[in-house]
């Protein structure tokens, strides 16, 4: 699949405000089974972009405006191709006391910072998601999730917790990642979270060229090789029931949502915002797009 997508943000201050400095993970990443075309960056008012990649290899766009201003529009376009992953396969349980397994997944291990304590309710969803090979769990993952939690919007915010997600038994798909990364690192398989866009037409217009959509998460987790080789990740999509397939764009991946936020920022002055937001992709591939 071909996309081209409009990333748009809007803030509007009560009063001037100066300083504003900002970090944008909004670049679709480059892999193996996608290209990025083009990418283009336009902030009003006017500024310096500087741009690197950050430890976890996502692409980074920073920028600082110092002079006082009611206003920041950030404006980003993208054309990407996408094409199949291969089908998650791997090799067994025991691939993942591996050395080199446990080398390549190290910090991807570890607990996240907001885990809360194991208890059987966690237990409970670890031993379910469970299968014959870590490749079985995976799949298992985007069934169980959603079956046990709801996906609803506003009962959870950017902080919220696994434990959070669970108590109010319903969160959006940053709290279904997270609560993917702890079943999966408990199991002893390395896991991270993955921000990027889903394209997803509204019910009833499947066939759309044009879609309004959001950020989105999942996971991908690393599966041991079957004979020997080197392990390989796998996404997963707990929040669409589906594992991570052409109409996902990725931007970046680390060990949880706090390392790669779309838009981070901070300004000097005392004024509220109002900030919006709206992320709209286009088939490029689709009858009588422009390519």
């Amino acid at each position: 699949m071909r996309f081209a997508i409009h990333y748009l943000t809007e803030y509007r201050y009560d009063e001037p405000v100066s300083d504003n400095l900002n970090v944008l993970r909004v670049t679709p990443a480059s892999t193996p089974t996608q290209e990025l075309e083009d990418f283009r960056v336009q902030v009003d008012p006017e500024t310096r972009l500087h741009r690197h990649a950050d430890y976890f290899g996502t692409q980074v766009v920073e920028f600082g405006i110092t002079r006082p201003h009611e206003h920041l529009t950030i404006d980003v376009r993208a054309r990407v191709a996408t094409g199949e992953p291969p089908e998650p396969l791997g090799g067994g349980w025991d691939g993942l006391d591996d050395a080199a397994y446990r080398s390549a997944g190290a910090e991807y291990l570890l607990p996240a910072p907001l885990d809360r304590r194991w208890d059987d309710t966690l237990a409970g969803l670890r031993d379910a998601v469970r299968g014959d090979t870590p490749a079985d769990s995976v799949r298992a993952l985007c069934e169980l999730i959603p079956d046990r939690v709801e996906y609803r919007a506003g009962v959870t915010y950017v902080g919220s917790t696994v434990e959070d997600l669970l108590e109010g038994g319903a969160g959006v798909c940053q709290d279904f990642a997270h609560l993917s990364l702890t079943l999966l690192r408990d199991l002893g398989i390395a896991a991270r979270y993955v921000s990027g866009y889903f394209y997803a037409p509204a019910p009833g217009d499947v066939d759309a060229a044009s879609a309004e959509v959001q950020t989105h998460a999942w996971v991908e987790a690393l599966l041991p090789p079957e004979n020997g080789g080197d392990p390989g990740w796998a996404g997963a999509d707990p929040t669409n029931r589906r594992l991570a397939g052409p109409e996902h764009v990725k931007i970046g991946h680390g060990r949880r949502y706090g390392d790669i936020p779309p838009v981070k920022g901070v300004f000097r002055g005392a004024s509220g915002s109002k900030m919006e937001s709206s992320v709209r992709m286009t088939r490029a591939d689709a009858t009588g797009v422009p390519a």
